[in-house]
């Protein structure tokens, strides 16, 4: 992970929503990782709550946006239309310019600070960068102290709204992904009967201790990874193994957690729980695969950290050349013009959506992304190798034939349904 991707963790756990959104959210998924096998995706129920802030950002700064722009005296210029002879006109955009700068553009400038402190630029600094000197030069203008083709408010609305809705658009994709770990920590009972002396104790499987030894319903699944002291079962393995035939299971056999007694009740003893668990090496690995940055999004972060140098390298020499020529005023102006335009636009709101495609198609899918860059690497892909015990099944058993010895084959299914019909087996 690059220190760009550490500076946006650092930021949410300060408690900041902005951020290169993707990498924003991944805090949040190491939490869901670290919560193991807690029910109900408790490691990362806020991340929903994330989008919804996000969300809420975005709309808000776009309706102030509407008014900031429309007003703005360098706006109405470019496009030949004429303002209001009002004096509270010219105030609407620096007043609600202001307000953007300070709520909308907070999370870049938290990140910005962020990016500063670790000496690693990046896409927060180009953006606090460009925001926070054209908020200024806006002011100066507004205020009748510097030129007024520094009046930036529209440029400024504009750039907080664009890169609001590239975050918001990546942080919605990664919570959609996030539900893979939701479905994991899923597969684990709420409850779990532990057996104490000559009775069963009602716990939570995180209570659950080594040794432990825990009764398994019919139907119900394993709460942590065990072996078989007592009773024999036909076991549903496929959230393991991905074969949708049942395996028998007992004395001495190994069990895992989230697997399910489908016809008949035993007795494990706990031999592994919490990040010990298979289930919790996959929640690792899901973990580990939304962490991961793909190689368009580390070329975007090194191109921002290039950008950064590129425009104060290009600010100084316009102020130096302009200032040499005799002209100080248009040295500031333009200096200040190379500043604010240096954000990359395309670039804040290009990456968050090929993220959110790629993460979106997958998760529609089915198809669990162990790492992005082998999801960018698939599009070379022209042959697939199955490496599959059995056959490739679609994971649920169906009758595709009946042979009657004697008599009416649908007599004999009609009977055979009425026999399963409340029977907890998968083949019923």
């Amino acid at each position: 992970m690059s220190q760009h991707d550490h500076a946006m963790h650092e930021r949410a756990d300060a408690g900041q929503h902005g951020s290169h959104a993707g990498h924003a959210a991944h805090e949040m998924h190491e939490h869901a990782g670290q919560a193991g096998h807690q029910h109900g995706g408790h490691g990362h129920g806020g991340h929903g709550d994330h989008v919804g802030q996000f969300r809420r950002l975005f709309w808000i700064m776009l309706i102030l946006a509407v008014p900031v722009v429309a007003f703005s005296g360098a706006f109405a210029m470019l496009l030949g239309y004429q303002l209001p002879d009002a004096t509270w006109v010219a105030w609407i955009s620096p007043v609600l310019g202001t307000v953007m700068y300070v709520w909308g553009g907070t999370p870049f400038l938290t990140g910005a600070v962020q990016e500063l402190r670790s000496r690693a630029p990046g896409m927060m600094l180009l953006i606090g960068l460009a925001i926070t000197v054209a908020f200024l030069a806006s002011w100066g203008a507004s205020l009748g102290l510097l030129h007024h083709e520094l009046e930036f408010w529209w440029e400024l609305a504009l750039l907080i709204v664009i890169m609001l809705l590239g975050h918001w658009i990546e942080m919605r994709s990664l919570a959609q992904t996030t539900s893979a770990l939701d479905s994991l920590a899923a597969l684990l009972p709420d409850e779990a009967e532990r057996v104490e002396g000559g009775t069963t104790v009602t716990v939570a499987p995180a209570d659950l201790r080594v040794g432990d030894v825990v009764v398994i319903r019919p139907g119900g699944r394993v709460p942590a990874d065990g072996r078989v002291v007592q009773g024999s079962a036909s076991m549903d393995e496929s959230m393991i193994t991905g074969e949708s035939r049942t395996v028998r299971r007992a004395d001495g056999d190994q069990v895992v957690a989230g697997t399910v007694a489908t016809d008949s009740g035993l007795r494990v003893e706990i031999t592994a729980i919490g990040e010990d668990t298979a289930l919790a090496g996959i929640q690792k690995l899901v973990t580990e695969a939304q962490n991961s940055t793909s190689r368009a999004q580390r070329i975007a972060d090194r191109a921002a950290a290039l950008l950064f140098w590129f425009a104060l390298t290009a600010a100084v020499i316009t102020a130096i050349v302009w200032t040499l020529v005799g002209l100080p005023d248009q040295a500031v102006v333009r200096t200040i013009t190379v500043l604010v335009i240096a954000c990359p636009h395309a670039l804040g709101l290009a990456i968050p959506l090929v993220v959110s495609i790629a993460t979106e198609r997958a998760a529609r899918s089915g198809v669990l992304i162990k790492d992005r860059l082998a999801l960018e690497s698939m599009r070379t892909v022209d042959t697939v190798l199955f490496d599959k015990t059995g056959t490739l099944t679609k994971g649920t058993p169906a009758v595709t034939g009946i042979h009657p010895v004697d008599g009416d084959a649908e007599k004999l299914l009609a009977l055979a349904a009425a026999a399963e019909t409340d029977s907890e087996h998968p083949l019923a």
